[in-house]
C-alpha cells in the first residue's frame, strides 16, 4: 500500500450516530412548537412546521454528527429552516397569544385574582415580543423555548456565541423596560 493511500485511509470519519427521533420527539416536541410558533405567529402553521421538521429529521437521522451539536440543536436547526421555507412561500402570520391559565389552582376566587394578573402580564410580554424585530424573537425564542444554550443557538443561527449572549443582554433589557419590570 503506498503512503497516499495509507494517509487517506487514516483521515478521521465524521462521527456519526442513529438518531432516536421518537425519544427526541416526546423529550422537546412542546418547546419546539413553542419556538416555532413564535418564529411563524400562526398556530395551525407552527403545527405544520414542526410536523415537517420532525418528517426532515427522520429522513436525516443518520447525517447527524453529535461532534456539531446536541439532537435537541440539530432538531432546533431542522424547525428554524423550515419555519423559513414557510415564511418564504409568503404565509401570514397571526398575532401572538399568551398561554393558558393554569386552572389547578384550589381556590377559585384567589384563581380569578390570578388569571387577570397573569393575563396583564402575559399581554404586556406577548405585546413586547410581538415588537421586536424577526431575527431579535427568533433569539429570545431558541433561548426560552428551546431552552438551547448560547453556543447552540449560535450554531443555529450561525453567530458567535458572545455576539447571542450581547444580542441577548440588549433583547432582554428591552422587554424589561416594554413590560416595566426591574432587573
Amino acid at each position: 500500500m503506498s503512503e497516499t493511500a495509507t494517509a487517506t485511509l487514516a483521515l478521521p470519519t465524521p462521527r456519526r450516530r442513529t438518531m432516536d427521533v421518537e425519544a427526541l420527539y416526546r423529550s422537546c416536541a412542546d418547546d419546539l412548537y413553542a419556538y416555532v410558533r413564535t418564529v411563524v405567529r400562526d398556530p395551525t402553521l407552527a403545527e405544520d412546521v414542526v410536523a415537517v421538521a420532525f418528517e426532515r429529521a427522520l429522513a436525516r437521522r443518520g447525517r447527524f454528527d453529535d461532534r456539531r451539536g446536541s439532537p435537541r440543536a440539530w432538531l432546533f436547526t431542522i424547525a428554524r429552516n423550515a419555519a423559513i421555507d414557510e415564511l418564504r412561500r409568503g404565509t401570514k402570520g397571526a398575532a401572538l397569544t399568551h398561554d393558558p391559565v393554569d386552572e389547578r389552582q384550589p381556590d377559585p376566587a384567589e384563581l380569578v385574582v390570578q388569571r387577570d394578573e397573569r393575563a396583564a402580564r402575559d399581554a404586556s410580554v406577548a405585546a413586547a415580543i410581538a415588537s421586536l424585530p424577526g431575527r431579535d424573537r427568533e433569539l429570545v425564542a431558541l433561548k426560552f423555548h428551546a431552552g438551547l444554550s448560547n453556543a447552540e443557538i449560535a450554531r443555529v443561527l450561525e453567530l458567535s456565541p458572545t455576539n447571542v449572549g450581547s444580542r441577548l443582554h440588549r433583547i432582554l433589557t428591552r422587554l424589561r423596560e416594554a413590560c416595566h419590570v426591574e432587573a
